[in-house]
C-alpha cells in the first residue's frame, strides 16, 4: 500500500464512529431507546470535540452529560487553541474539562451536567469517570464516549476493561483524511483546532503499539490498562510501514502523567 492509504489505516482504525449521526434515531437504531444513559467528551480532543458534544446535548440524545479531563500530555495545546478561540477566556492552570465547559457555555449557551477535573490520562479518564458516577449515584449501562479520534478505539477498550458488560457507542469526535496536497501530504479537511500534521502522525502511530495486545501494550497480556483489542492485519502492516519509514514518530507515554497504583 502506498503511504496515503497507510495513514488512513490508521485513522480509520484508531478513530471508529459507531453511528451516522448524533441523533435519537441513531441511538434508537443501536439501543432500542432514543438515550444513552451518559454521553461522555474527553479533553484529549481538539476544539472540534466541543462542537460535536454541542450537537448531542441539544439533540438530547442522552440521560446526563459528562466531560472529564484534568491535566494531560494534551492540556497545553488545548490551552493555545482556547485561547485564541476565546480571546476573553482565562486558560492558565485550567482544567480540560473547565475548559470545554466554559467553550460550550460561550458558543452554544450549553453546560455538561458534570466536570471531572483530576485525570491525567486515559486510564483514570475512564477510573475517575466512573467514580464520579457513583458518587452521584448515576446508574449508567450505556454509554455513548466522544474522544480525539486518534485515541477514541483506546478509551472504549478502557471502559470495557472496566465495565465489561456496558453497551459503549463510539463517537470520534472527527473524522479526517490524509490526502496529498502537491508534493506535500496533509488533510481533506480541518476541523476546528486540528493538530499540525506531525504531532497527529504522532499520536496515531503511538496508538497501535498500546493497542495491539502484547507484552509491551496495554492490553490483558501487557499492563493490562484496557480490554482485548484485535488489531486487523491491515493496520500492523500500514504502521509497520509507517514505522519504517517514520522511525521518530512513535509517541512515548509521558510519565508526568502516568497512574501510580
Amino acid at each position: 500500500m502506498d503511504n496515503i492509504e497507510a495513514w488512513n489505516q490508521l485513522t480509520e482504525f484508531c478513530g471508529p464512529r459507531d453511528l451516522p449521526d448524533l441523533s435519537p434515531i441513531s441511538i434508537q437504531e443501536r439501543l432500542a431507546t432514543n438515550q444513552v444513559d451518559v454521553a461522555v467528551l474527553f479533553g484529549g480532543s481538539i476544539i472540534a470535540g466541543g462542537d460535536a458534544f454541542a450537537e448531542a446535548i441539544s439533540h438530547g440524545i442522552a440521560k446526563h452529560y459528562v466531560i472529564v479531563g484534568g491535566h494531560g500530555h494534551t492540556t497545553a495545546t488545548l490551552r493555545q487553541l482556547m485561547q485564541t478561540e476565546l480571546p476573553e477566556l482565562q486558560v492558565t492552570d485550567q482544567s480540560e474539562a473547565a475548559l470545554f465547559q466554559a467553550y460550550l457555555k460561550t458558543k452554544y449557551d450549553l453546560a455538561a451536567d458534570l466536570l471531572e477535573t483530576a485525570s491525567t490520562n486515559c486510564g483514570n479518564n475512564i477510573t475517575n469517570l466512573l467514580a464520579l458516577l457513583d458518587a452521584q449515584q448515576i446508574q449508567a449501562t450505556s454509554f455513548l464516549l466522544m474522544q480525539d479520534a486518534s485515541m477514541q478505539r483506546r478509551m472504549a477498550a478502557g471502559l470495557l476493561k472496566e465495565r465489561p458488560q456496558a453497551q459503549i457507542i463510539n463517537y470520534a469526535t472527527y473524522q479526517v483524511r490524509f490526502v496529498k496536497q502537491g508534493d506535500h501530504l496533509g488533510f481533506d479537511h480541518q476541523p476546528a483546532g486540528m493538530w499540525d500534521l506531525k504531532r497527529y502522525q504522532s499520536l496515531l502511530m503511538g496508538e497501535i503499539p498500546r493497542l495491539r495486545d502484547d507484552e509491551a501494550g496495554y492490553g490483558p497480556r501487557g499492563k493490562h490498562f484496557i480490554a482485548h483489542v484485535e488489531v486487523p492485519a491491515l493496520v500492523l502492516a500500514a504502521f509497520e510501514q509507517l514505522r519504517q519509514q517514520y522511525p521518530g514518530l512513535i509517541r512515548e507515554a509521558n510519565q508526568k502523567f502516568a497512574s501510580h497504583k
